[in-house]
């Protein structure tokens, strides 16, 4: 919840780069793409701040039968997030590389797992053979 709470404003900048969107399509986008639930007292203070850094701009839409504040993403708030997701993107092959040098149980580092094996986040006792 923790890292889905930072990453919040770059999920917010990732659906208004798709389409505007007013709050509750926000909110409503979060609950079912992640099933987490941010509520108004935590998805309009982002977007009031993400609208202060010049990351997003809102205009009011009279058109339906209730006023709605509709928020779409600037270039500035384009660029944040382009920048991020290569970041982001680096970061993960260098995470994908690290994983490959790390020894896994069952491959002759049993130190590692304490004489344990986990499947599936079960843990489970195994005997290790004598070297």
């Amino acid at each position: 919840m923790k890292l889905m709470r930072g990453l919040l404003d770059l999920v917010v900048l990732q659906f208004l780069r798709a389409q505007p969107m007013h709050g509750y399509q926000i909110i409503t986008s979060l609950r079912k793409q992640f099933g987490v639930y941010f509520g108004p007292s935590t998805i309009y203070p982002l977007l009031s701040m993400l609208e202060e850094n010049g990351y997003i701009k809102s205009h009011w839409d009279l058109e339906n039968d209730r006023p709605r504040k509709v928020y779409g993403i600037t270039p500035q708030g384009a660029e944040l997030l382009c920048c991020t997701e290569d970041s982001l993107t680096h970061i993960y092959r260098k995470l994908a590389i690290s994983a490959n040098r790390i020894p896994l149980p069952g491959n002759g580092v049993e130190s590692l797992t304490h004489g344990r094996k986990h499947i599936n986040g079960h843990s489970s006792h195994i005997q290790v053979p004598p070297r």
